[in-house]
């Protein structure tokens, strides 16, 4: 039952895209409501030239709500009811907002004359801290090396997509999606922790989820036991993944800011198996306690200081060798006003790119020399894609350019 204490507020913003490609759905009508009320609409708004909304207060359970774990639902439901002409419509049904946090709705309508078997009606389960989960069950945090074709990656790779097999392995009716490896990182840490928990313990328990896909996909896990997908949406053997759910912004920033990140142990190529539970319904020695991860944050521990609380002092960041699916990349280096070269002309050039579908981007000439009209561009963008606005390009900015320029020129192809 949702909690009716709407003491506190947050923050939901909406952003609409079409399912061919990522082009933004403009003056996409929305409506807005209490998921305990819903006849009422609270609000009525439309999405501007990127398809997006303004961000709009609602109303949300106090702060200590999600700050011990028997306290009442720590979050408020919202139900969005999404139209835009040409398009089907969509429901959302339990979108979640945190007091004092940015939730950002992700929508993707299709177009009318599409066949599509995607549902209008998305309905976003309860965080699993607070709902009814099975329990992950125990597997080795390192997997044997000697089995004859156990291991076939010869490095660690960050992958461009994983495909979530939303159920357990063995139900076959379960479909499969096809998501971006960051966006399944932020969806599943929405699902698992409280966005409004320390920054250090958000970042530790991301770089468990990151370390722990990154072992599927480098073991290739799934497929070794005669599967076609990378991982699967069950708690007992993976993460919770919800098609459709909200993200929550400082999750998102903090997940560009590592994706390339996992854990390691001395002398083990492959990232760590890093197994976790809430500690409060389950307990789990020797693996992380989501709950625990929580209390070390207030206390001021550190994000690898809460790994290896856990996890034991050998435990530490590493970075993929490789990231797939970008046409280049980082140069090691913040690109800004004063820079020049060959990186800032591939810059420009996938702006350029990436306005065509985002005309709030400002076309800029293609020179090598990154002046106030690049940095202007750089800020607009980030703007849109839930980014610091700094108007340089840092690590986060120079791979979620890269990736939405992989995005645009698919489409330009398919055209």
């Amino acid at each position: 039952m949702a909690n009716t204490n709407t003491s506190g507020t947050g923050k939901l913003q909406i952003n609409v895209t079409s399912t061919i490609g990522l082009i933004p759905v403009t003056n996409a009508k929305i409506r807005i409501f209490y998921s305990g009320e819903p006849d009422k609409i609270l609000e009525e708004t439309t999405t501007d030239i990127s398809g997006q909304t303004e961000q709009i207060e609602l109303g949300t359970p106090p702060l200590e709500y999600s700050m011990e774990p028997n306290e009442p639902q720590p979050y408020s439901e919202y139900t969005i009811q999404i139209q835009a002409e040409g398009y089907r419509p969509v429901n959302i049904i339990g979108t979640e907002l945190f007091p004092d946090t940015v939730t950002v709705q992700p929508v993707s309508m299709t177009p009318a004359q599409v066949q599509d078997e995607e549902p209008g009606n998305i309905v976003i389960p309860a965080n699993t801290l607070f709902g009814d989960f099975p329990p992950k069950m125990a597997e080795a945090e390192i997997k044997p090396v000697d089995e004859s074709g156990e291991i076939v990656l010869s490095r660690v790779v960050v992958p461009e997509y994983v495909i979530v097999h939303d159920g357990p392995p063995s139900d076959s009716s379960a479909k499969d999606y096809y998501v971006r490896y960051r966006d399944y990182i932020k969806n599943v840490a929405s699902s698992e922790i409280y966005a409004t928990w320390p920054d250090a313990t958000l970042r530790a328990n991301i770089l468990a989820i990151m370390s722990f896909t990154l072992n599927r996909v480098y073991t290739e896990w799934y497929r070794n036991k005669g599967f076609n997908f990378t991982i699967t949406s069950s708690t007992a053997y993976d993460h919770k993944w919800s098609y459709g759910r909200n993200i929550f912004s400082n999750i998102s920033l903090i997940v560009d800011e590592m994706f390339a990140n996992y854990l390691s142990r001395p002398n083990v190529k492959q990232p760590i198996l890093t197994q976790y539970c809430d500690g409060k319904n389950v307990t789990c020695p020797n693996w992380m306690s989501q709950w625990g991860s929580k209390y070390l944050g207030d206390k001021g521990y550190s994000a690898i200081e809460i790994l290896r609380y856990y996890y034991g002092s050998n435990m530490y960041i590493n970075t993929a060798e490789e990231i797939s699916g970008v046409p280049a990349s980082w140069p090691g280096y913040n690109l800004q006003v004063g820079s020049s070269g060959n990186k800032v002309r591939q810059l420009q050039e996938q702006l350029n790119v990436i306005a065509r579908n985002y005309p709030a981007i400002p076309s800029i000439t293609v020179d090598g020399i990154y002046g106030p009209r690049t940095k202007e561009a750089v800020s607009r963008f980030q703007s849109i894609f839930g980014l610091p606005v700094t108007g340089i390009v840092d690590f986060a900015t120079w791979y979620k350019i890269s990736q939405i320029y992989v995005g645009v020129s698919r489409i330009a192809e398919l055209v």
